[in-house]
């Protein structure tokens, strides 16, 4: 019995010129014909050969997406093998790239009933127009599925299936996350037919304004010199760090270890949570980026001491981040964020093999003492441990603060534990905002900055009065804080 047979043809990038010698061959093979789409100029030789052959473009018409054009034609091709036993498939440029359904012939046919003719595809003549080498980096997107993600700066990148202004549009908002709204780009048209094809070199934000967008246009964009537009991504960091760390680099940066800079991490995460607080978009940018640089830096560190590499950092959070959403990954139901929560929890524990309350509670790392508090309050009331209301919250504040008060009036007189009465007293203000869904460390850090505004108001208005407020009793410096109050 003859093995059903499919070729998969690539027609080139445009004229009939650039068929190879393989296309030539099948095309006059008498075997069935089957073309992606008549939307090409070397559909022409066919014509001028006489030579019949089947398109599929009456289904770009019919369906609503492209995955299921992309699948309808699958199908057809599927049945037409089975009926003929051998047929030959034409696509434009090179069957391997860019071309969805021929990865989706690959899926559905064994490896023996397929064989590839190659084409030069369309990226051959663009890399020609724009004078440019792939070795010097080159990724290629699809325009219908770009991401801001997606893009590379540090490589040159062909954008392709953009067909039309909407969908040029769309990649240009995608784009102009990323580069300025100025980057010289370009529009490349027909390339591959000599007397056809057209570039256009324009600024970033005019791409959907050319009225040569078609079928066969494609958005070349040029990696990013950096002396020209300084754009960096995280590649870019990464190196500058290795850097700074290298021969001739900067002789502090060397200098330090894990140990040695571990309190910037501290600092620069309290810098950040100021920036939010203040709601400063450029300042948070900012903040962001040096938090990354503690980062970077550990991560260069480890990769110099052969502790790990940031593939492993990046692996890692990615696990993570996978399997702790089962709701999202694995079509885990939740009810609510509280569930969420708990089963990020909860698988957390079962990694580290944690199932008592108190290895959870152990496993809690050493934060500031509100924000440890108030974790360990949540850990207890998961098993119940818990007031039912908000009134027994309040109640044990009035409990604990008649407790300070009376081991203050002890004060001097033996056996008393002052500090504890006070911990016990700001441990139950911390159940209290839980109840309330208040974070503590944050409202406290709010209360603390309005005191410092309030006293900054009352400071400028004693220089008014031309009195030092450490000069003042009491009661002025009551009248000034009631001041400072009404100007807020």
């Amino acid at each position: 019995m003859q093995m059903n047979k499919l070729y998969i043809v690539g027609l080139g990038p445009g004229s009939i010129d650039s068929l190879t010698l393989g296309a030539i061959n099948r095309i006059h093979s008498g075997k069935p014909h089957f073309l992606r789409t008549l939307k090409h100029p070397s559909v022409e030789y066919f014509d001028d050969n006489n030579i019949l052959f089947k398109s599929f473009d009456d289904i770009y018409d019919t369906k609503d997406s492209f995955d299921e054009v992309y699948n309808t034609i699958v199908s057809e091709l599927i049945k037409e093998v089975k009926k003929h036993g051998e047929i030959n498939y034409y696509v434009p440029g090179n069957p391997m790239v860019a071309e969805k359904t021929v990865q989706l012939l690959i899926d559905n046919f064994d490896k023996e009933e397929i064989e590839i003719v190659s084409g030069i595809s369309f990226v051959e003549p663009i890399l020609e127009l724009v004078n440019k080498d792939p070795v010097e980096g080159l990724k290629i997107v699809d325009g219908m599925d770009i991401k801001s993600s997606d893009v590379d700066i540090n490589s040159h990148l062909i954008i392709t299936q953009v067909y039309n202004k909407m969908v040029m549009s769309e990649v240009k908002l995608v784009l102009m996350e990323v580069y300025p709204d100025v980057y010289k780009v370009s529009l490349v048209h027909n390339a591959g037919i000599s007397r056809e094809q057209v570039i256009e070199n324009i600024p970033l934000y005019e791409i959907d304004h050319s009225k040569n967008i078609g079928a066969l246009t494609s958005l070349f964009i040029p990696k990013v010199e950096k002396g020209q537009y300084p754009i960096y991504d995280y590649n870019d960091i990464t190196n500058i760090m290795k850097r700074l760390r290298g021969d001739g680099g900067c002789p502090w940066d060397r200098e330090q270890d894990h140990l040695s800079i571990r309190a910037a991490i501290l600092e620069e995460a309290y810098e950040l949570v100021e920036a939010l607080n203040e709601n400063d978009s450029e300042h948070i940018a900012e903040e962001l980026g040096d938090l990354l640089l503690q980062v970077v830096f550990h991560t260069q560190i480890a990769l110099e001491e052969a502790e790990f590499n940031p593939i492993l950092v990046t692996t890692s959070l990615a696990n993570k981040l996978i399997t702790r959403h089962p709701h999202v990954f694995f079509q885990k139901d939740v009810d609510n964020f509280k569930e969420v929560v708990y089963n990020w929890d909860e698988i957390k524990y079962q990694s580290r093999n944690i199932s008592q309350l108190s290895e959870k509670l152990r496993n809690i790392p050493r934060l500031p003492a509100l924000m440890k508090s108030y974790k360990v309050q949540e850990k207890a009331a998961q098993i119940g441990f818990d007031w039912e209301d908000i009134n027994g919250s309040s109640n044990k504040i009035i409990e604990e603060h008649g407790e300070v008060l009376e081991a203050y009036s002890l004060y001097g007189k033996g056996d008393f534990d002052l500090e504890g009465e006070i911990g016990d007293l700001l441990f139950a203000v911390v159940n209290l905002s839980r109840f309330l869904e208040i974070n503590p460390e944050l409202a406290l850090e709010r209360t603390t900055e309005k005191f410092i505004q309030r006293l900054e108001i009352m400071e400028y208005k004693a220089k008014e009065m031309g009195i030092l407020l450490k000069d003042m009793n009491l009661r002025q410096l009551d009248n000034l804080w009631d001041l400072a109050k009404e100007d807020e």
